[in-house]
């Protein structure tokens, strides 16, 4: 099967959603490019993204995102994985919605937690107890997530490649954004 992207496809979540992994199997399936924001904040500042919230700030850190991000949307139709604080900036939301599509990766805490708990990348969660802040920011986070475009539930027993499908199933109601061709 083979299919027409129209527009790009902009996953958001929380980390641990699954947003890099599922969008590359996505891209695949889609015969679509694939980009990750975080990977391109890592390559245009040569260095990890830790490194920056340690020497720059969250701040700094932001504005870079959205940069890159408005960057990345002014491109052909790709999919596009994000940071999982990307979609919270109300301009980062707006410009999404202009030019593409957005879809929530929704996971539930304890699903979060298991993917992320022995990762020690994510500087949000160097703090004295992660799981409490990871908690937290699923609180704080998912209203702005809610207002994606589409939302998929990711759930444990869900392979990579069943996800993958679920977000294809969602984006085929979308004749604006997919169709198949085949």
């Amino acid at each position: 099967m083979t299919f027409s992207l129209k527009k790009t496809v902009v996953l958001v979540g929380m980390m641990g959603a699954g947003k890099t992994t599922v969008g590359m199997a996505l891209a695949r399936r889609l015969g679509a490019p694939f980009c990750d924001s975080d990977a391109e904040i890592v390559r245009a500042a040569n260095m990890p993204i830790a490194d920056i919230f340690a020497r720059d700030g969250e701040a700094f850190f932001r504005a870079r995102e959205s940069e890159i991000l408005k960057r990345l949307l002014a491109s052909p139709p790709m999919v596009l994985a994000t940071g999982g604080g990307a979609f919270l900036r109300e301009d980062n939301r707006r410009i999404i919605a202009e030019s593409a599509v957005s879809v929530w990766l929704k996971a539930e805490l304890d699903l979060l937690w298991s993917r992320v708990r022995h990762k020690d990348t994510r500087p949000l969660l160097r703090t004295a107890d992660p799981h409490a802040t990871l908690r937290a920011l699923c609180a704080e986070r998912e209203p702005a997530y809610a207002m994606a475009d589409i939302t998929v539930q990711a759930l444990a027993s869900h392979c990579v490649e069943d996800m993958a499908g679920r977000v294809i199933e969602a984006l085929l109601k979308r004749p604006d954004v997919l169709e198949r061709t085949k």
